[in-house]
């Protein structure tokens, strides 16, 4: 199979199921192993404002169901390629010394790893060596990469070379900012060569909290306690109503920032 095998190419592959092929034949696929490593059936569309897939698996905490686990909190889930793994480690680590942050926020964080629990529990022992941390919460083990699928957490070129070749992907570092009600806020994805920024990612916790709870959005680079900006559907003279005469400076028409 030529390694341009389209994306949709491959999920219709994952959803056919030869009927008069030996298992010899079928085995001999690519596309055999491709199914051995991702659940059979169409990858979901992921965009902002859409809901978050829920998915039951086993963690360092046990079994859960994803929703359940998020209950009336925001969540985190962020994934990284495997266990013992250098960049991975050095994230870990930061996401640990940060829990106590993002649990003040109400924000739940969840990793996941494609590897079995067993090697997550040694892995952590790793990470607090390293990051002088005590790693809490929950690890995905995701060894058959079913969540992985599911949140499109493979590349393009892993997915080509899967067709050519077979075996198992990867599983790029990607992070998913989800609300109380479920629905995906932002998301991250990074090669895996390139580490995240742990701070990014609680900025954008304040600003999303923030525009939720004021109305507002938020200029770039903004960080907690910097001015906001005024909607664009909100007139200056509302603006003022609702944050003060004092509080709101007009740069242009369209562009007004307020202390809140």
């Amino acid at each position: 199979m030529a390694a341009s095998l389209t994306r949709s190419a491959l999920r219709r592959s994952l959803t056919f199921t030869p009927t008069h092929s030996t298992f010899a034949a079928r085995r001999a696929s690519p596309i055999f192993f491709r199914g051995l490593a991702t659940p059979r059936g169409e990858q979901p569309r992921l965009r902002i404002g859409s809901e978050a897939p829920n998915f039951q698996a086993k963690t360092t905490a046990g079994e859960i169901d994803f929703h359940k686990f998020l209950g009336d909190k925001w969540g985190i889930l962020f994934s990284h390629p495997a266990d013992f793994t250098p960049v991975c480690t050095t994230e870990l680590g930061a996401f640990s010394k940060l829990a106590n942050e993002f649990e003040s926020r109400g924000v739940k964080m969840i990793g996941l790893s494609a590897n079995d629990v067993g090697s997550h529990d040694k892995w952590v022992q790793d990470i607090n060596e390293v990051s002088n941390t005590n790693l809490k919460f929950p690890m995905i083990a995701d060894a058959d990469r079913n969540v992985a699928w599911l949140y499109d957490m493979i590349s393009e070129g892993d997915l080509e070379k899967l067709a050519k070749e077979g075996g198992i992907a990867f599983t790029i570092r990607s992070v998913f900012i989800i609300d109380p009600a479920k629905k995906i806020r932002l998301t991250m994805m990074y090669p895996a060569s390139t580490g995240r920024n742990t701070s990014e990612v609680l900025r954008v916790i304040d600003a999303l909290q923030t525009a939720d709870k004021k109305g507002i959005a938020t200029p770039i680079n903004w960080q907690a306690g910097q001015d906001v900006i005024v909607p664009v559907p909100v007139s200056t003279e509302d603006a003022k109503k609702k944050f003060g005469a004092d509080n709101v400076r007009e740069v242009k028409p369209y562009l007004r920032f307020a202390k809140v």
